[in-house]
């Protein structure tokens, strides 16, 4: 019975989705009030059915309904609730399943939220989500059948991939990549519903601003959380090692960045129109590809966890997506014409041009490392990689100047910029950079990159806290009290601007620390019996035993070792190999003890219990830890900017009818 209800939601959702598209263009095309309300009604109804077909998959996991052809693939009675449940997305059909429900939810509330508002473009933008909803039903209902009925079904099934179970992170991880990677699709229905529509005014910019804010937050969260997933699981003490799939979720990483920083240029300059909606559309094909480099199995990567022969069939969506884009942009895009121009390229608006041209370098920088082997091996049918040294060497120097230009663009004024201006505002922040740069000369960096990476950290941190808290001061001297100051100034009506600054703070501190644990590592390799010690730095660990645990669904062999440091006691650590009844060789649990100044990585590299003795990898890795700190101040200020104020609606209403006057009207950002 959960079979046949679950293929007829499928079908069902693959209906509504397909006639809807149909409808909303026609009602866009034809400005049908009644249209667009249909087409509202199908949105809803079409998140409403995948949704559903997703919480009866959740069910029959739970269930252990072993009629479920998924089920019987990836379920297993031993496994934990959180395991069983997180199965949903270890599969094929499930994450593609998994991609339903989350598209639905988006489609569901982007709808909601919007109904009352831009009735010329809403339609087109329901058209085009649901054009896409409708094509991962379509693979739901085909190849990637979730809901096949097992005729002879097993008594219990083999569990989902062990790397899965092997962290709690794959819990989080692949949910927020999928928030990140599914929500580009907003974006990407908004900027063709301005394109087709031919007007893309100060008031259709705010929800296209928020819908890409959201899943870039969501996705730079699941970027992280997928380097910490590798450095806790692999056991290699690296956090990112330019692995295809990596590369596949930064790509639309780094042109999502782009195209909000184009955005905030347009709205305050109404320039940079097609360039903003064409970096949006760019993101969301690159979520396309980033897809099919992870469900073909073209490519080899320790996070692709499927191989399918659904890698046709996505390549044909990416190939009519591209085309799309092409077209609309070639046709419509002239008709979002410029209504000013970059007076100076001294100036804000000029380092935040620069900034977006080397974001774009970035990407084709990764893009062809990423793409050029598989190329290669189509052509001439060669096998070849391309390493972290093309992408180390590339990378660095790019990602050292947009930490510049994170500094230098803020403390530019818009517009022309006098000798005394730049003065001004350039000079006083060498004094951060100095200071950093010192501090880390001091503790021992030599590294060029480094101590330049240091610098400019230094200096971009010193101006991002100088316009974080400016608003502050001048409210306080204006009489405010602090609490007042902060609250209204900073919290209500700057809150997008002060959240900008906390997620530049954010990336401060992230590229300083990838830079020093990238390069101040230490790191050795021991072999120890029972009773010997070995020594890392301010460390001294001691070999205790050698013993085996069991738990429901896998075995583990964990080495027991006590801590000192400094000649005092610290605990213990316990790394451990784990042993899963579906997979012949043991994964690794890294032992990681994390401080503010560094982390303490065990690994083991052989392991036996009769001889109670251990092979380990010790590294020390300063500053890791400030990584994932960093991360989460950096969601918080994105999550902040996603809520702008009631004013804030209410002001880019008057530009817009300012501008449609002829007049300007200057909104403070």
């Amino acid at each position: 019975m959960v079979p046949l209800i679950g293929r007829t939601l499928i079908l069902l959702s693959l209906l509504a989705a397909a006639s809807g598209a149909i409808i909303a263009f026609t009602a866009g095309s034809r400005k049908s009030v009644v249209g667009a309300l249909w087409a509202r009604r199908f949105a809803y109804t079409y998140a409403i059915l995948i949704s559903s077909a997703n919480f009866l998959m959740i069910y029959a996991l739970i269930a252990h309904d072993f009629t479920v052809g998924y089920v019987a693939q990836v379920g297993s009675r031993a496994t934990p609730l959180w395991v069983t449940i997180s199965s949903l997305w270890s599969s094929l059909e499930g994450s593609i399943l998994f991609w339903g429900l989350v598209l639905g939810i988006y489609v569901f509330v982007a709808t909601w939220t919007c109904r009352k508002h831009y009735p010329e473009h809403l339609p087109y933008a329901i058209a085009v989500w649901l054009a896409c909803g409708a094509f991962f039903s379509f693979l739901l209902a085909g190849p990637a059948q979730p809901f096949h009925t097992v005729l002879n079904p097993p008594m219990d099934g083999p569990g989902p991939n062990p790397l899965l179970q092997n962290h709690v992170l794959m819990v989080l991880h692949p949910p927020f990549l999928y928030l990140g990677y599914v929500g580009m699709t907003i974006p990407f229905g908004l900027a063709s519903a301005a394109l087709l529509v031919g007007r893309l005014g100060h008031e259709f910019l705010r929800p296209l601003r928020t819908w890409l804010l959201l899943p870039w937050t969501f996705l730079t969260v699941a970027i992280v959380m997928g380097g910490w997933w590798a450095y806790e699981v692999l056991g290699w003490g690296g956090y990112w090692a330019w692995d295809p799939v990596e590369n596949a979720s930064f790509l639309p990483w780094l042109t999502a960045t782009a195209a909000l920083h184009s955005a905030l240029v347009m709205e305050r300059r109404s320039i940079l129109k097609g360039w903003t909606v064409t970096l949006v559309m760019a993101s969301f094909l690159l979520t396309v590809l980033g897809t099919f480099m992870t469900r073909s199995g073209v490519f080899n990567s320790v996070h692709s966890f499927t191989q399918s022969s659904i890698g046709p069939t996505i390549l044909a969506f990416l190939a009519v997506s591209l085309v799309w884009s092409v077209l609309i942009l070639a046709m419509r895009v002239d008709h979002l014409s410029a209504e000013g121009q970059i007076d100076s390229g001294k100036s804000r608006e000029g380092a935040f041009l620069a900034n977006n041209l080397l974001f774009v370098l970035f990407t084709f920088t990764v893009l062809i490392g990423t793409v050029f082997p598989l190329v290669v091996e189509a052509v001439k049918g060669v096998q070849m990689s391309v390493g972290s040294p093309y992408f180390n060497r590339m990378s660095v120097p790019i990602g050292v100047a947009l930490l510049f230009l994170m500094g230098v663009g803020p403390a530019l004024p818009w517009g022309r910029a006098t000798k005394q201006q730049m003065i001004k505002a350039l000079v006083p922040p060498i004094i951060g950079g100095v200071i950093l740069l010192a501090i880390g000369f001091a503790v021992g960096a030599r590294n060029a990159w480094t101590l330049l990476a240091l610098f400019f950290g230094g200096y971009t941190a010193q101006v991002t806290l100088r316009e974080m808290w400016l608003p502050l001061v001048q409210r306080m001297k204006g009489g405010a009290g602090i609490g007042q100051a902060l609250v209204e100034g900073q919290l209500v009506r700057g809150r997008r601007r002060f959240a900008a600054y906390v997620v530049h703070a954010a990336v401060v501190v992230i590229i300083v620390s990838i830079a020093v644990s990238s390069t101040m590592q230490q790191s050795t390799e021991v072999q120890l019996m029972k009773g010997q010690s070995a020594k890392i730095g301010p460390y001294e660990l001691t070999l205790q035993g050698v013993e085996t645990v069991s738990e429901a669904h896998r075995e583990g062999v964990l080495a027991r070792l006590s801590v000192t440091k400094n000649g005092k006691p610290s605990g213990e650590m316990l790394p451990r190999m784990n042993y899963y009844a579906m997979s012949k060789d043991p994964i690794g649990t890294p032992e990681v003890r994390t401080t503010l100044t560094h982390d303490l990585y065990l690994s083991i590299m052989n392991i036996d219990e009769r001889s109670q003795s251990v092979g380990l990898h010790l590294i020390i890795n300063p500053m890791v830890g400030w990584i994932w700190i960093a991360t989460g101040v950096m969601a918080l200020g994105g999550f902040m900017a996603t809520w702008p104020t009631k004013s804030r609606r209410n002001e880019a209403i008057l530009r817009d009818a300012a501008q449609a006057r002829g007049g300007e009207a200057v909104v403070e950002s």
